[in-house]
């Protein structure tokens, strides 16, 4: 397997279109990627969907993820996307810009550090907030609070991964900014510590 670099490793089966893609990023096979910014560090394996998000670093998306799975017009008597994209349907006519201005305001927002499980499907405006776990197969229509788990259909509550005063002092340590270097020095204390004793050895101190 290829080694990260700062050039991002994007399979060539995968598909990116109008989207950035930070330092030591991946994306696997047959992924498509549209109007997207992907973090530094961050990854997402085969088969992924994405369009229209803004996903942090160091965030861990599993096999066949879907973020933003686009609404359909619910309120219409049709749900079908002759209606928006009629050009493909009828000679003269023009796609419906304001139906896909739509989408675009509901775009999907992902913090730091986040776990995404594997065939998980986000919906259009969820928030994830840094350092949670998104459970294998959960449909999230709501947004999800830090350094929380959820699952099922739809995502609710399963437990708090850390004490929210816990949370609110890792998010100021935002060990995620740290430079490629010190991550490097402190990685035997990302392995040997858990996050309580972590964030009380490298709190105050400078980078």
């Amino acid at each position: 397997m290829p080694k990260l670099s700062v050039t991002p490793l994007v399979h060539p089966t995968a598909e990116i279109e109008h989207s950035h893609l930070g330092r030591y990023t991946e994306v696997a096979d047959r992924c498509r990627v549209a109007e997207t910014r992907l973090g530094d560090y961050s990854y997402m394996m085969q088969d992924c969907g994405v369009w229209r998000a803004e996903i942090g670093k160091f965030v861990n998306i599993a096999a066949s993820v879907r973020i933003n799975a686009t609404n359909h017009p619910v309120w219409r008597a049709t749900l079908h996307h002759f209606t928006y994209r009629a050009r493909d349907y009828f000679e003269g006519e023009d796609d419906e810009q304001a139906f896909f201005d739509w989408r675009r305001e509901q775009s999907v927002t992902i913090g730091h550090d986040v776990w995404i499980g594997h065939g998980a499907t986000i919906l259009p405006g969820v928030t994830i907030g840094n350092g949670a776990v998104i459970g294998a197969g959960a449909v999230v229509s709501k947004d999800v609070e830090r350094y929380t788990i959820v699952g099922g259909v739809p995502a609710k509550l399963i437990r708090r991964r850390f004490p929210q005063e816990l949370g609110q002092r890792m998010d100021a340590l935002a060990w995620w900014d740290w430079p490629h270097e010190k991550l490097r020095s402190t990685l035997d204390d990302f392995r040997s510590l858990d996050a309580a004793a972590f964030v009380d050895r490298y709190s105050g101190k400078a980078l």
